[in-house]
């Protein structure tokens, strides 16, 4: 059943953990946590939560970390917290947990919005033309992408993961919408595949490898993949192609955190 995406609204999940402390952005920066990276006195999640109150498609914010000592760190964000404008919970042992503990605090009906605390380019426009998109296909989940032409030209030289399929080349952009109940299911099977990431031939074998040959030689589209993943997961999956370059950029690296901060500090020149 479709969603009107002018009346229904989606909860925000904010997945702000870390893998490990020995993160090199971490050493890097000297912050106590990934989300708290500061940029340009503000921290690198509180960007992101800023653009998710102000979208007119989340009504709702859950953030799955960091630790409650980092978070005391930032007066503003602690002050959301302690305000219930912002629902925070300990971080899981891995984002998959994160993202499976938060969701089981949430009503079934409850249509999800997930993305991460190192998206600081992400703004109100791009989270509504996701959240609108999946809320108005009949769908159980979506996944956000952008063409990778798009982002090579606002940003030439940029290292991304590349998608290359037979009808275009995109990047993820860490948005995911869970539209349904059953949606959810692929937050369990989210946290089976993060266990054995470390086995590729667990992860190539589900789509089979007659469809893997195909996608290295270039030959499997985007929506066979999508509808050859949906099959094996018993869910109706869909992806939400963003014409924004920002919407593909996450930091990752060093090397990340100087493009957003030269992409933040053009951004202020522009609006001066």
């Amino acid at each position: 059943m479709q969603l009107d995406p002018d009346t229904h609204q989606m909860t925000a999940i904010v997945l702000a953990g870390d893998r490990t402390k020995a993160d090199s952005l971490i050493n890097h920066t000297k912050a106590g946590s990934k989300a708290m990276i500061d940029l340009d006195g503000t921290p690198m999640v509180r960007r992101v939560l800023d653009s998710l109150r102000t979208s007119r498609v989340v009504n709702r914010i859950w953030m799955a970390g960091p630790e409650a000592s980092e978070v005391a760190t930032d007066a503003a964000l602690q002050q959301w917290i302690d305000d219930g404008e912002i629902n925070w919970s300990e971080p899981g042992a891995s984002p998959s947990t994160s993202a499976y503990q938060a969701m089981q605090g949430l009503k079934a009906e409850e249509a999800v919005l997930l993305t991460t605390a190192d998206h600081p380019l992400l703004t109100p426009e791009i989270v509504d033309a996701f959240g609108r998109q999946s809320l108005a296909d009949d769908v159980d989940v979506t996944v956000g992408l952008a063409p990778y032409a798009l982002v090579a030209e606002a940003y030439p030289g940029i290292r991304k993961t590349v998608l290359h399929f037979s009808d275009g080349d995109f990047c993820g952009c860490n948005l995911f919408a869970f539209i349904t109940p059953e949606g959810r299911r692929a937050a369990k099977f989210w946290r089976k595949i993060e266990q054995e990431r470390k086995k590729p031939l667990v992860v190539i074998g589900l789509l089979g490898w007659w469809a893997v040959i195909r996608y290295r030689l270039g030959l499997l589209s985007l929506e066979e993949a999508l509808a050859k993943l949906s099959k094996r997961l018993g869910l109706r999956m869909r992806a939400v192609i963003l014409p924004y370059a920002n919407a593909a950029i996450d930091v990752d690296s060093i090397a990340d955190l100087m493009l957003v901060q030269g992409a933040l500090q053009k951004a202020e020149l522009e609006d001066a």
